[in-house]
């Protein structure tokens, strides 16, 4: 079972129509509503479970710029503006903090690694260096275990993902916009090719804008448009502890483990790297597209074949049917957690022997949406006017979730972008470019 996520309200009255409606009510769909209904458009969400129940609650809660993509570098600079703001944005403490973020070095090729990218990063690189001797020692107190050297940056920070997404959601409700929950969205109305609203399990919605933010669900929800979107979910596990005297400040990153402190004292902690992709109809579909991260990335990832291929949310089952659409009957994905985020766990009590013998208070899963570059989509689709899609994180949605949102928000509404969304464009992925992952953090 998920962790326990802030409860929202709900508005029970379905409009008759909207502005824009959104699909999805994970951290970039509420930051979207929240900054729509500030520009004053009437904006109506919809999530078919409850607000962050998928990997906006699950992620590790990490705030990070280090380590990005260089394409993503303008956005997440944004988004690292409007975090420390955020508990005077929503009125509520969403737990963000500038605690610093490392990536641990084993050796000398993992250093000339993080040169590189601090080279690609060029001047938006801003605080991140690398550290090692006594500089890493005391980002690491306690540590019995010494490594070669760190990525560091100490701007970097963490936030709460059970609190940060329904805080989110309830400022963007005071602000006017409407949060339907356990409304489920079957379908996307168009007419003349263009977007005219959306059909959902409570009756249809007609607005002329439709923001696509549905996370795991998006490619499937985007193919009966004759939309073509590559997109891959992986399952990652975390756990949780008690409270921790003495323990580190700084989250980190190294090949087994990774961690972050938490409001309450304690840790999430994950397994590093290793995430597990269950093959399912899309894996075929899609293999082509993602070929070149799967051979760069093979030794994180590993391969799984289930009950899934049939049965689940992107299984061969029909998406409608006497139960109702493939969304109700998955209203909240809940993968089981793998048995090797123990491993993580004892990892780290080697490294930091102060967690020894504290208690895992909950172990979880959660399914990341990937792109074949790790680049998110966040774009108007050129074929089908008033459709703008949101989705693709590939693990790193929630940092820049704020941002994503507004950018979001600016592009339904055709106000100046945020940031300049090239890089960003669906029609990437078809148009033959063949687009690829540049970095491997």
């Amino acid at each position: 079972m998920g962790p326990a996520v802030d409860p929202v309200p709900t508005d029970d009255a379905r409009p008759d129509a909207a502005d824009v409606v959104i699909i999805g009510g994970g951290i970039i769909g509420v930051s979207a509503a929240l900054f729509l209904a500030k520009k004053g458009v009437s904006v109506v969400l919809c999530e078919k479970g409850h607000i962050a129940g998928e990997q906006s609650s699950r992620n590790w809660g990490w705030c990070r710029r280090m380590g990005r993509d260089p394409r993503e570098l303008p956005l997440i600079v944004e988004a690292l503006k409007l975090w420390p703001a955020m508990q005077e944005l929503v009125g509520e403490d969403v737990g963000f903090r500038r605690s610093g973020i490392l990536y641990l070095c084993r050796d000398d090729s993992d250093v000339a690694f993080h040169e590189d990218w601090l080279k690609r990063a060029g001047d938006y690189a801003l605080d991140t260096r690398l550290i090692d001797g006594e500089a890493l020692s005391a980002q690491m107190p306690g540590a019995r275990r010494g490594f070669r050297a760190a990525l560091y940056t100490p701007s970097d920070g963490r936030a709460e993902p059970q609190k940060a997404a329904p805080a989110i959601a309830r400022a963007a409700r005071r602000a006017g916009a409407k949060i339907l929950l356990n409304c489920v969205v079957r379908a996307i109305d168009t007419a003349g090719g263009r977007v005219c609203g959306v059909v959902t399990e409570k009756g249809l919605i007609r607005a002329s804008t439709v923001i696509v933010a549905g996370g795991a669900w998006s490619s499937r929800l985007c193919r009966p448009l004759g939309l073509r979107l590559p997109q891959l979910v992986v399952r990652a596990s975390v756990l949780r502890t008690g409270p921790v005297e003495g323990g580190p400040e700084t989250a980190a990153w190294a090949d087994g483990f990774a961690y972050r402190k938490r409001l309450d004292g304690g840790y999430t902690i994950a397994g590093g790297a290793l995430s597990y992709h269950e093959i399912v109809p899309d894996s075929f579909r899609y293999f082509r597209d993602f070929l070149p991260m799967l051979m760069n990335e093979w030794r994180s990832v590993g391969l799984r074949v289930g009950a899934g291929f049939v049965t689940g949310p992107a299984g061969l089952a029909p998406a409608l049917g006497d139960s109702g659409s493939v969304y109700e009957r998955h209203r909240t994905l809940d993968p089981a957690p793998v048995p090797h985020i123990d491993q993580a766990l004892r990892t780290m009590e080697e490294v930091f022997p102060v967690l020894k013998g504290v208690p895992v208070l909950q172990r979880w899963a959660g399914f990341i949406d990937a792109t074949p570059d790790a680049v998110p989509v966040i774009a108007p689709v050129k074929s089908l006017s008033g459709l703008v899609i949101a989705t693709g994180f590939s693990g790193h949605g929630f940092g820049i979730g704020p941002a994503a949102g507004r950018l979001a928000a600016d592009l339904a509404t055709g106000d100046a972008p945020l940031v300049d969304p090239a890089a960003f464009r669906y029609e990437r992925f078809i148009d033959g470019t063949r687009p690829r992952p540049t970095t491997g953090v």
